[in-house]
């Protein structure tokens, strides 16, 4: 059974080459919070602060919160690319995530062999790749320029070839940071139905998004961050309830 389960975790920055100016360090102190400190040298960040939370299968979680509330970053501890400074992450499944697209892109390589590297690099087996490489180069709609280097591809090209190879993958544990697109208009609507399918093969989804509308369709529960905090985890209607009104609190203090 997938599942993931987060205890107590504190994440802190340090900001190097800030230094340890008095004023400096008062006025970010001030400006967040008190979530900046500097009890040596080097100012540090508390990025994420006590935040503790269970997922199982079938649990889709939407992360909500303005700038800097702390949504990425947890993302990226989920992932596995940041180390909590204290506290414990433990995802029981296979954990992928889109938090970047070009991840293992190489530009000299060609369209084929980029998709056979990135697989390799998340994971797949080189039997599972070679069955899913036709499915994979179709869907890119790249035609001959998957046997061509990735570095005369145009940026929309780049992202489809990425695109096409993560969405062919199978997860448990898919973490993704705002919905991802093919950055093409008219490839739009066939890449909604991949991603939808994506999705739903996978068993525990954590999603960060500004868009409460993509919060409200791919997820069935929802946390609200703030200043790295967890101030609330539970239904998705009741998260945003107590999010409009802590921002109108805060919009009439």
């Amino acid at each position: 059974m997938s599942r993931v389960e987060v205890h107590k975790i504190d994440l802190d920055y340090p900001l190097i080459g800030v230094g340890n100016q008095s004023l400096k360090n008062r006025i970010l102190g001030a400006a967040t919070g008190g979530l900046i400190s500097s009890g040596g040298r080097i100012p540090i960040v508390r990025a994420l602060c006590d935040v503790s939370f269970m997922l199982k299968e079938g649990d889709r979680l939407g992360l909500i919160g303005h700038n800097g509330a702390g949504k990425s970053t947890l993302l990226k501890v989920l992932a596995g690319i940041y180390k909590p400074t204290s506290g414990s992450v433990t995802t029981i499944g296979k954990v992928v995530s889109t938090l970047n697209l070009s991840l293992g892109m190489e530009s000299e390589a060609t369209g084929i062999e980029n998709i056979i590297i990135r697989g390799l690099l998340f994971g797949m087996k080189r039997a599972e790749i070679q069955k899913k490489l036709a499915e994979i180069t179709a869907f890119t709609e790249l035609g001959d320029y998957l046997n061509m280097p990735v570095r005369i591809y145009s940026s929309g090209m780049v992202t489809r070839l990425a695109f096409a190879t993560v969405t062919a993958m199978e997860s448990d544990i898919l973490l993704m940071d705002e919905v991802i697109g093919t950055g093409d208009a008219a490839f739009m609507d066939k890449a909604e139905r991949r991603l939808n399918e994506f999705i739903n093969r996978s068993k525990i989804i954590v999603l960060a998004s500004h868009s409460e509308e993509v919060i409200r369709k791919l997820c069935n529960v929802a946390m609200l961050l703030e200043h790295g905090r967890m101030i609330a985890i539970g239904k998705t209607n009741e998260m945003f309830d107590i999010y409009r009104g802590r921002i109108a609190q805060a919009g009439t203090a």
